[in-house]
């Protein structure tokens, strides 16, 4: 998909993540603005501390930026339990689809997420609810395999000392990253 000129309305798991996603949509001519929304990060404080080191990114990098602050953890937590071991599934959908309604009210030509910057997520899976949601919502979602870029935007947010976070974010990630099994 041509986004030269486009507006392409980026969901945003945090900063970090989103350096090299930016970039490289803007080095397509892409005119972007990020979305933040995220109830799926865990505990509340790892959640406050995602949206003020994406607002303070935001602000250098002059993208606009459209914060959802709101937090419905339990929402979260009953699909993902629903889901069992592909909760992935049920925390992708529920964040690109409000992706989708944030895209259709500001008039975004596409969507896209920096989800498909990590090499820890699931691409197939993120790109098939991508796709579903761009038919239910008349935007096109823009895939593209951002994981080339994965050491250089480590490395960028290191050197401008950005927070990382040690794991994707939610409660079940957190357990797996410190040895809770």
């Amino acid at each position: 998909m041509e986004i030269k000129g486009k507006k392409v309305l980026l969901h945003i798991c945090c900063a970090p993540c989103s350096i090299y996603t930016l970039k490289e949509l803007r080095n397509e001519g892409a005119e972007v603005s990020g979305f933040f929304y995220n109830p799926n990060i865990h505990p509340y404080t790892e959640f406050l501390k995602r949206v003020e080191t994406l607002d303070n990114y935001a602000k250098i990098a002059l993208m606009p930026l459209f914060v959802d602050t709101s937090y419905d953890l339990e929402t979260f937590l009953r699909g993902a339990l629903e889901y069992g071991k592909d909760r992935c599934l049920f925390c992708y959908r529920m964040r690109l689809e409000k992706t989708f309604l944030k895209g259709a009210e500001t008039g975004a030509d596409a969507v896209t997420t920096t989800l498909l910057y990590s090499k820890h997520q699931r691409h197939d899976d993120i790109k098939t609810a991508g796709e579903k949601l761009a038919q239910a919502y008349g935007i096109p979602f823009l895939y593209r395999d951002f994981r080339e870029g994965w050491k250089k935007g480590i490395e960028e947010s290191k050197r401008i000392n950005m927070y990382r976070q040690q794991y994707c974010g939610c409660i079940f990630s957190e357990k797996e990253r410190y040895g809770g099994g």
